[in-house]
C-alpha cells in the first residue's frame, strides 16, 4: 500500500470552507438572513410558534386537531397550547415503511418574573425574577433586557406583552457593584458571586405623586398600556431576554451573534427542511418542542405524549400498526453541540469536540460524565446517517460536550427513542451556549439545513 493510499485511512476533519466551493458559501449567508428575521421575532417559545405558524401557513400547512382527517399528501400542523408546534406531512408510501421525525426545542433559558413581582426600595421600583434553565447568573447584570410574554386578565382578556425591542422603548437592567466595592465578590465562586435573589429587574425611579411611590406610578403606565393591576401578575408568563437584534459577528460577517440560538438554530432548519421535503415518499413529522432547558416535563415539553397521539392518528388513517409505524421510524434530536473555545481549552478534549464552521454536529451520545441520561444511539444507524449526508455532500462532524469530567447535558433524544425510535442528536455547534449572547457560523447553519434535508429524503 503506497503512502497516499494509506493517507485515505485517516480521518481528517475539514472545514465548509474547505469543502464547499464559493457559490455554496454565498448560499449559506444567504440562507442566514431569513434564519436571523426568524430569531428576532421569536424570543420566547410562545413567538416561536407565531413565527413558525406564519411560515408555514404560506408553504400551504394547514391547522390541524386531534380526531381530524388525514389524507396522503396532506400537510398539518398542531399547535399545542401556544407553546408548542407539531408539523407533518403525510407522503406518497405508507407511514408503516418509517416517518422521518425532526425534533428541536424552542424554549431558551431566561429571567421570568415571579408571580408577585413589583416592589419598591429606596426609591427605585423592581421585578423579582426566577431564571429558567442553566444560567450563569453573573452574565446577566449590567445588561439592557427586554420585556416579553402573556398576562391573562382577571376577566379572561389576553394581553400580549413586548417592552424593550423598539428603537424607542425603554428597556430594564440589573445593577451590579461597582469594582471599587467589590472586593469581597471578586474572591468567590463564579456560581455564588451573584445570589439568585439579586437578579431584580430595575423598573423605574418617579413617584406617582409627591405622596405616592414609585411602584404606584410603574402600576399606573401598566395599567394604561395594558389594562392590567399588580393582581394581574399572578396569571401572567413573563420573561426578561436580552434586548436587540442578531446581529453579524466578525469583519467578515461569517458568524450570527445573538440570544437565544438554543435551540432555534436547529428549530429553523430543521422547519425550512420540512417545508423543502414535503410531497416525497416519507411522512414526515417536525417537533418543535417547549421546556427542553427545565427537563422536558409538562403538557408542552417532550415527555408529553402528544407525539404518540398523532403517530396513533397518522397510522390509523393508512390502516397501519402504530407500534409497527414507531418501529420503522426515524428521528433526528434537532438541538446544538458545543464548540470548541481556545479562551476555554482545558475544558473540551478537542479530538471530540465541535469546531466552528466544520458543519453540522452528529452526537452519538449526549449525558453527564459516565453517559448519565444519555440516548446512545446505535452504530448502526450513525452508519446509516453515514451514508445519506455522503450521498447529499453534507459537511459534518462528530462531537460531545466537552471534557468527560467536567460535567455534560441532556437533549429530548432519550425521550424519543424510549418509544422505540431510532434516535440521534444532530446540530449545529455553539460559542457560549446559554449566555445572553450565543454565536454560531452561517455555514454550519446551513449545513444543518441541508442535513435535515437529505434525512428527509432518503
Amino acid at each position: 500500500m503506497t503512502s497516499e493510499e494509506m493517507k485515505k485511512l485517516e480521518y481528517n476533519k475539514k472545514t465548509v470552507y474547505e469543502s464547499k466551493d464559493p457559490e455554496a458559501i454565498d448560499a449559506a449567508y444567504a440562507y442566514a438572513e431569513g434564519y436571523t428575521r426568524f430569531l428576532d421575532s421569536s424570543k420566547t417559545e410562545r413567538e416561536a410558534v407565531i413565527s413558525a405558524v406564519k411560515l408555514a401557513e404560506a408553504e400551504g400547512f394547514t391547522e390541524w386537531k386531534l380526531g381530524d382527517p388525514i389524507v396522503k399528501g396532506g400537510k398539518y400542523y398542531l399547535n399545542n397550547r401556544g407553546k408548542n408546534l407539531f408539523l407533518f406531512s403525510v407522503g406518497t408510501e405508507s407511514p408503516a415503511e418509517g416517518i422521518r421525525i425532526s425534533a428541536a426545542h424552542i424554549d431558551s433559558p431566561r429571567l421570568d418574573l415571579k408571580q408577585v413581582p413589583l416592589y419598591e426600595e429606596s426609591g427605585l421600583c423592581y421585578l423579582k425574577t426566577h431564571y429558567y434553565g442553566g444560567i450563569r447568573k453573573y452574565q446577566w447584570l449590567a445588561l439592557p433586557l427586554a420585556l416579553h410574554g402573556r398576562v391573562v386578565r382577571a376577566d379572561g382578556e389576553k394581553v400580549d406583552v413586548v417592552i424593550g425591542e423598539a428603537e424607542d422603548d425603554p428597556v430594564f437592567y440589573i445593577t451590579d457593584l461597582l469594582p471599587h466595592l467589590g472586593a469581597k465578590d471578586n474572591a468567590k465562586p463564579l456560581g455564588d458571586a451573584v445570589p439568585a435573589e439579586k437578579l431584580n429587574l430595575l423598573t423605574g425611579s418617579r413617584p406617582a405623586g409627591e405622596n405616592d411611590g414609585v411602584k404606584l406610578n410603574i402600576l399606573r403606565i401598566l395599567n394604561e398600556k395594558y389594562g392590567i393591576s399588580e393582581e394581574d401578575f399572578l396569571s401572567a408568563e413573563l420573561s426578561a431576554v436580552p434586548a436587540g437584534r442578531a446581529r453579524d459577528c466578525g469583519l467578515d460577517r461569517s458568524m450570527i451573534a445573538s440570544y437565544g440560538h438554543d435551540d432555534r438554530v436547529c428549530a429553523y432548519p430543521a422547519l425550512t427542511a420540512l417545508f423543502e421535503s414535503a410531497g416525497g415518499p416519507h411522512t414526515l413529522i417536525c417537533i418543535l418542542a417547549d421546556k427542553e432547558e427545565v427537563g422536558s416535563d409538562g403538557n408542552t415539553g417532550m415527555q408529553c405524549e402528544l407525539m404518540l397521539d398523532i403517530i396513533d392518528e397518522i397510522s390509523k388513517a393508512a390502516g397501519c400498526s402504530p407500534a409497527a409505524v414507531r418501529s420503522a421510524s426515524l428521528c433526528l434530536s434537532a438541538d446544538v453541540s458545543a464548540a470548541f473555545d481556545p479562551n476555554f481549552a482545558e475544558a473540551f478534549e478537542k479530538r471530540n469536540t465541535a469546531i466552528l464552521s466544520s458543519g453540522v454536529v452528529l452526537t452519538k451520545y449526549t449525558g453527564s460524565r459516565g453517559k448519565s441520561g444519555t440516548n446512545d444511539a446505535s452504530a448502526e444507524y450513525i452508519g446509516r446517517l453515514r451514508k445519506i449526508m455522503a450521498e447529499d455532500s453534507v459537511v459534518w462532524q462528530a462531537g460531545e460536550l466537552g471534557r468527560v469530567d467536567y460535567g455534560g447535558g441532556g437533549t429530548v433524544a432519550k425521550f424519543i427513542s424510549k418509544h422505540n425510535i431510532e434516535t440521534v442528536d444532530l446540530g449545529v455547534p455553539v460559542l457560549s451556549m446559554h449566555a445572553p449572547c450565543e454565536v454560531i457560523s452561517k455555514v454550519d447553519l446551513y449545513e444543518a439545513h441541508r442535513a435535515f434535508s437529505a434525512f428527509n429524503r432518503y
